[in-house]
């Protein structure tokens, strides 16, 4: 009789969806039970420029919908690294055109000539165009792997990385204009790390994948080798490598090169959720490194999104989740001091655009 009654039971829990065996990893999305504070930040504590976003609106209604929501967050001023050239560059000028002091546009790059012997004249004269239309700056220039392009463009120099010979006429002139770079490398750590249970980033590790098996395709060590090339090539153009260069998992890495490089900035745009699980080494860095990281968001145009990353880099919150930023682990506040906050909110940007 005891052993049917076992038997009934097991068959109730599985029957009913209990145990941890039926479970997917993806639908995992844990609350915390801690009784701990919890802080609201409705908004920053300093002025804030976002030195990283993009043309999110779909609508002029859109666009004045965000400078409200701007102004109840403390967000004074939005970079809108658009990545467009030419007639799409032009009207997307206009488009922001009565909210000029809230957002500063940059360009991207033309690179439909690749390939062909005129692609630097093409690139070169663009961009010199772009400048003049009002361009500040250049971004979001990315290599992931095989070969630059710009974020939310099709063309692709295939094959031609950021230390590539066809690239410095385009840096020269990006120094010449007072124009900064903001360049995307390679992806998290995560991207090239076996799908197994040993990857703690397996989730948006997955998303994200890097797959190395593609012929050409440049290993996570490369871009960053070849990054810091063109960083030191140049050291009149201003680079801001978004995300952390991508190197949240060592940042020694970043550290090293802002050492070496003091035309180097980084911004800290979508890196919250892997920079947020290690709170005391995230307080120590910032406060190193104060006077060379920009703060960026580059996840939409949203309230809540905007006091999460408050919560994030001003209080001491622990355990707390964040599902939007698609890693299963909790986060934990870095209560960064008012002097940091200040550098990196506003100071660093106005600094590196003088």
């Amino acid at each position: 009789m005891k052993h049917c009654y076992l038997f009934l039971v097991a068959l109730l829990f599985v029957s009913t969806g209990y145990g941890q065996e039926n479970i997917l990893l993806e639908e995992y999305m844990p609350k915390s039970i801690y009784k701990i504070p919890e802080t609201k930040v409705e908004k920053a504590k300093y002025p804030v420029i976002d030195a990283h976003s993009h043309d999110y609106p779909s609508s002029l209604e859109e666009v004045a919908q965000w400078v409200k929501t701007m102004d109840r967050k403390g967000i004074e001023k939005t970079v809108v690294l658009t990545g467009y050239t030419g007639a799409s560059f032009d009207s997307i000028v206009e488009v922001y055109a009565p909210y000029k002091d809230r957002f500063d546009l940059w360009c991207g790059l033309d690179l439909s000539d690749y390939g062909k012997s005129s692609f630097v004249k093409t690139a070169v004269e663009e961009l010199k165009r772009c400048h003049k239309m009002g361009a500040k700056g250049v971004g979001e220039v990315t290599d992931k792997g095989l070969g630059v392009y710009v974020a939310f463009q099709t063309n692709m120099a295939e094959g031609i990385h950021l230390n590539d010979p066809l690239m410095s006429p385009i840096y020269e002139t990006c120094a010449e204009l007072g124009m900064p770079l903001n360049i995307h490398v390679a992806e998290p750590y995560w991207m090239y790390l076996p799908d197994d249970k040993y990857n703690d980033g397996l989730m948006n590790g997955k998303k994200w994948k890097i797959d190395m098996s593609i012929p050409g395709m440049q290993s996570h060590e490369q871009l960053i080798a070849q990054f810091s090339e063109a960083v030191k090539n140049h050291p009149n153009t201003l680079f801001v490598a978004c995300h952390f260069i991508n190197c949240s998992y060592d940042l020694s890495i970043v550290g090293r090169l802002l050492d070496e490089y003091s035309n180097l900035y980084v911004d800290m745009s979508a890196r919250f959720g892997e920079t947020a699980s290690i709170p005391r080494y995230m307080k120590k860095f910032y406060t190193r490194y104060a006077d060379r990281i920009l703060y960026g968001t580059d996840n939409g145009m949203s309230a809540e999104m905007y006091e999460t990353t408050f919560r994030i880099l001003e209080t001491d919150d622990e355990h707390f989740y964040v599902p939007d930023y698609y890693y299963h682990w909790y986060y934990s506040g870095f209560d960064l001091p008012d002097e940091v906050l200040r550098k990196i909110y506003r100071e660093n940007f106005i600094r590196i655009m003088k």
